[in-house]
């Protein structure tokens, strides 16, 4: 029997947010049985908690948000995929502004510091999610599609396909044969560089650069409008490299992008509310499908 377990001590996180470039310090802390994952926005009150559940996902534009009441914590998928990659039943997060940083665009900041440490168990059994037929979300117009189906042991598989020159089409897996903090947690995000302007002219990535995301350059571009983004995000002056990635990228695998869009995959459907033991097959996949799988699954039990 699979016990319960929560990190061993509070470990503290601090860094500018992706879209909202606010600065927060959030510090993952233990958690009694039974407490799930649990945010806290202290700036906001020592109640002003939010559940990382499907039915408190309030935006999935580029990220996921959760909302109870007067508080929202923003782009949680990190460090939720963390925390399930890594096997933490319970913890509560305490966090000082509206979004998570951002760290280097991967979970490897969050494995980095509590993997070594190990896990406190529980006097408790593990709460596994299961379902009892498939469940289906489809979105036609973008051809996403989450499914969901029972199984004895889970398994997560995703396939990216972006129309991208650069990327081509990647799949990534996760089951009990991967290592998730070796090969899933560390891969970062990425945004096209021809989204730059538009993301951040509504709102988002004001906090991105080259240092926590991959930014993958898929048309040709001029040295103007390379200047242009340098000087939108107020980092040094940026090159395009023959891979059609941006400055001096070096990827940790030759899928990366697959495997972080597997690693959001992970992070949102953990908002089922436990460690959802199923066969999960994934395409073009994003946060708004994700979290209406995960919806789906908390409706079904």
């Amino acid at each position: 029997m699979q016990l319960q377990q929560t990190v061993r001590k509070n470990y503290s996180f601090e860094g500018k947010g992706l879209h909202t470039g606010k600065v927060a310090r959030m510090t993952i802390c233990p958690a009694p049985v039974d407490t799930g994952i649990r945010f806290r926005r202290i700036d906001l009150g020592e109640d002003a908690y939010v559940d990382a559940l499907a039915e408190n996902v309030s935006n999935t534009a580029r990220s996921t948000t959760i909302s109870s009441g007067q508080a929202s914590v923003s782009t949680i998928e990190h460090v939720m995929s963390a925390l399930t990659g890594m096997g933490v039943d319970n913890a509560l997060i305490d966090i000082d502004n509206v979004e998570v940083p951002i760290l280097d665009g991967s979970a490897k900041p969050y494995i980095d510091a509590i993997w070594a440490d190990g896990f406190q168990q529980q006097d408790a059994p593990r709460r596994y999610v299961e379902v009892k037929e498939v469940i289906e979300v489809i979105n036609e117009e973008k051809g996403s599609v989450v499914r969901i189906e029972p199984a004895d042991e889970f398994s997560y598989e995703i396939k990216v396909d972006f129309n991208s020159r650069v990327l081509g089409v990647q799949t990534a897996r996760w089951d009990d044969s991967v290592v998730y903090a070796e090969e899933i947690g560390v891969c970062r995000t990425f945004v096209f560089f021809h989204e730059l302007e538009f993301l951040f002219n509504n709102g988002l990535v004001r906090g991105g650069d080259v240092d926590n995301a991959i930014v993958i350059v898929e048309h040709p571009v001029t040295k103007e409008q390379v200047d242009k983004m340098s000087k939108l995000f107020d980092v040094p002056a940026l090159t395009v490299m023959e891979n059609g990635y941006l400055s001096n990228l070096q990827l940790r695998f030759p899928n990366e992008c697959s495997r972080h869009k597997l690693l959001d995959l992970i992070g949102d459907l953990r908002l089922v509310g436990g460690f959802l033991k199923a066969k999960v097959t994934a395409e073009k996949a994003g946060h708004g499908i994700n979290t209406k799988a995960a919806a789906k699954v908390r409706l079904s039990k």
